[in-house]
């Protein structure tokens, strides 16, 4: 298809917004954001406000009914206003600060629990086959011929490679390659980690999530991956409080973690960022149990831009209805003090 869309002033953009419904009471300042964030960025917040017609029936490949969806009009519903987009705008880029936050203590603590219990019996056990499973470990991808081990350690070498790190360049000189993995670790990304535990023995994993308060590792190993797309989203700056997430994470059972309850039965919370923030809420209550990183999200949660003629409001980041209840229930306890950090 030829892309016919023009290219546009931002004084255009912003008549375009208004001839199509948007409020703006201040010109000058609406022009400034465009100018500083960009037209592109700012429309993902103010896509919720536009007008919705009717139900667009989708076919699949065969000419069959597959889903219904609405269909998104260019006009925004009536009092939708640029205000309203960038408050939402300013609330989700703390809450991606705030993420990343718990994220990076949790990559830290992850990387030492990996590391340490893997290198009690190999010093160099990332590079040791029997200490994995067979499907990762020995069974083959069809189209590369390699397996899941082989391509995990490309990339570990890519970042070997790559690092200009001193500790690196003196293990480099003294003992040369391959590196210790507690000292490897300090390399991986959450990726790499998550990938890496996703590979771990069954035991091991177990032995790993027993930690956080779950008994399958199995299902730890997902939360990880869906903590890695959540950190994604973060650290490339894309919106957050009412993205699909397409990593989901899988749930035990309610009698093993009681607030799972909100979200057992409900497809648009599991799809939504809400249930991802309660996971490094459990997990950092064990790698930090003093922060105030809960307090400080709980705080920011109430400070969210609701507005409610526009149908805007915390179920759209898959809170349930009673979010500051569900969000105070804890199931690793934590002691009653905490530190500013």
């Amino acid at each position: 298809m030829q892309y016919t869309k023009p290219w546009k002033s931002f004084t255009e953009q912003l008549d375009q917004l208004i001839a199509r419904g948007l409020e703006v009471t201040d010109k000058p300042r609406a022009l400034d954001y465009l100018e500083r964030i960009g037209y592109y960025r700012l429309s993902g917040y103010w896509y919720p406000f536009r007008e919705r017609s009717g139900v667009l029936c989708l076919l699949d490949h065969k000419g069959k009914r597959n889903k219904a969806s609405s269909l998104v009009l260019d006009e925004f519903q009536a009092g939708a206003s640029f205000q309203h987009a960038l408050d939402l705008y300013v609330f989700d880029k703390q809450l991606r600060l705030l993420t990343l936050d718990a994220l990076e203590r949790i990559e830290i603590a992850l990387r030492v629990d990996i590391s340490h219990l893997l290198g009690k019996s190999d010093p160099f056990a990332y590079l040791n086959p029997d200490l994995f499973h067979a499907k990762f470990s020995t069974q083959l991808d069809p189209k590369s011929g390699l397996t899941p081990h082989h391509s995990w350690l490309a990339k570990h070498a890519q970042l070997i490679n790559r690092s200009k790190e001193d500790f690196v360049r003196h293990n480099k000189q003294k003992y040369g390659l391959p590196l210790a993995i507690w000292v490897a670790c300090e390399l991986w990304d959450f990726g790499s980690l998550s990938t890496l535990f996703n590979g771990m023995q069954e035991k091991d994993q177990d032995e790993i999530a027993s930690r956080y308060g779950l008994s399958n590792g199995r299902t730890f190993a997902t939360w990880l991956r869906s903590l890695n797309h959540l950190r994604n989203i973060c650290a490339h700056h894309s919106r957050l409080w009412n993205r699909n997430i397409v990593d989901q994470p899988k749930l035990p059972s309610t009698q093993e973690i009681p607030w799972i309850a909100s979200f057992e039965d409900d497809t648009h919370a599991r799809a939504r960022c809400f249930l991802l923030l309660k996971i490094a809420q459990q997990v950092l209550d064990v790698v930090n149990p003093r922060s105030s990183w809960s307090a400080r999200i709980q705080a920011h949660l109430q400070s969210f831009p609701v507005i409610p003629d526009l149908g805007i409001n915390h179920r759209s980041m898959g809170a349930p209805e009673n979010w500051q209840q569900v969000w105070e229930m804890r199931t690793i306890k934590n002691p009653s003090a905490v530190s500013p950090a």
